[in-house]
């Protein structure tokens, strides 16, 4: 099943930078953190079996841990930061919501959810995802090298 989650990259990837960087408009963000953090949930839990990282529970953990751990530490807090936005990204854009006891777990109980996951339950729906994600990804890439381009400094 692992295979099956792992076919759909670009949509996670495509979504997750364009998201960031309509929001922050920062050619300088952690965009492959962001990617990290969008793509870890189908990949742990596809190891795993079990739906942890696909429960908003457990994506608000991990904020909580990354705030606390990086106290007054500003760089690796916006780093750490990128990794978590990119989870809680994930979830959006997989439509974990879409399954209440997969994404309250464990307020709902704390066995296991044993559905497949949400990218594996989309079955052909993923191929129009994943052109779309591509899209967004080109689209993305040249904002950032536009906005990079027009930061830099000029030569006389």
């Amino acid at each position: 099943m692992l295979y099956r989650a792992l076919i759909m990259l670009l949509w996670f990837v495509g979504t997750s930078v364009a998201t960031v960087w309509i929001v922050f408009r920062d050619p300088t963000f952690r965009f492959r953190l962001v990617v990290l953090g969008a793509l870890l949930p189908d990949v742990i839990d596809g190891v795993t079996g079990a739906r942890v990282v696909h429960s908003v529970v457990s994506v608000v953990a991990a904020m909580g841990i990354v705030m606390a751990a990086t106290f007054g530490r500003k760089p690796i807090r916006k780093a750490w930061l990128a990794v978590v936005i990119g989870l809680f990204l994930h979830l959006v854009f997989d439509f974990a919501f879409a399954n209440t006891e997969m994404f309250w777990w464990p307020l709902g109980g704390v066995d296991f959810v044993n559905d497949s996951l949400p990218v594996v339950e989309r079955g052909w729906w993923n191929v129009p995802l994943e052109v779309i994600g591509v899209v967004l990804a080109v689209w993305t890439s040249r904002q950032v090298a536009f906005a990079k381009s027009a930061n830099s400094p000029t030569r006389d």
